[in-house]
């Protein structure tokens, strides 16, 4: 007999299994399954215990008419987010940018000069990829940085919740340039700042999208000891 696994082998487990899952099953998560996630995470660490995180969770009909609108709005270019993305990637994370969305495309048997194909895909992140539930994650619009860096620790948290329960999540960046669109939607407060959503729901397992397998960088690259 194969003996259980520790705590420390568990969790290793959980971290190991969480991906971004880009395609879900129509199976909705229960309520109480997903309160019960949230208020683990909540646990979460944050600076001086400020919690500074909102959460708006859509399902059923807000989030089928929030699916069939916002695509239509980014194809003609309206866009509006609450925060600038303005980050620039070169080098080493150009490479692993290209190599994450080759993992996908080859996935997806979508060549790279099908850009067409490629973009209409694309238009799937503000479908949800069809998960059965988003969810938004907002922060103070005074604050910065540092909140942010705890709104990840607690997304963080959420989505290995999400994955010890079986279900899957894909964190979309994407989704904060419609949150001019998103926000009136939920009637999240103007005050508060939207960052990105969270698909989440139970993984499609037979879906070509949920093959795509991206890399991890070497410990020695980005981990340093000193004693």
């Amino acid at each position: 007999m194969t003996a259980p696994l520790n705590l420390g082998e568990q969790f290793a487990a959980v971290a190991k299994a969480r991906r971004s899952i880009r395609a879900f099953t129509d199976q909705p998560v229960p309520m109480a399954l997903l309160k019960s996630i949230f208020e683990t995470a909540m646990q979460a660490p944050s600076n001086c215990n400020t919690q500074p995180w909102f959460v708006h969770v859509a399902t059923g009909s807000t989030l089928d008419a929030l699916r069939e609108e916002l695509p239509q709005r980014f194809v003609a270019g309206d866009i509006g987010v609450d925060h600038p993305y303005d980050g620039k990637y070169e080098g080493v994370y150009r490479d692993r940018q290209y190599a994450s969305a080759k993992a996908l495309y080859d996935a997806l048997g979508i060549p790279r000069e099908q850009k067409t194909e490629r973009q209409a895909w694309f238009l799937n992140n503000f479908r949800f990829f069809d998960a059965p539930g988003v969810a938004f994650f907002t922060m103070p619009k005074a604050f910065g940085l540092r909140e942010a860096c705890d709104l990840g620790m607690f997304t963080q948290t959420v989505m290995l919740g999400l994955s010890a329960h079986g279900l899957g999540s894909c964190p979309q960046t994407a989704l904060g340039f419609m949150a001019h669109v998103i926000k009136p939607a939920l009637n999240i407060p103007d005050e508060q700042m939207l960052l990105f959503g969270l698909s989440f729901g139970y993984p499609d397992s037979e879906a070509a999208a949920n093959q795509a397998i991206t890399d991890r960088a070497a410990l020695g690259d980005v981990v340093s000891f000193s004693n």
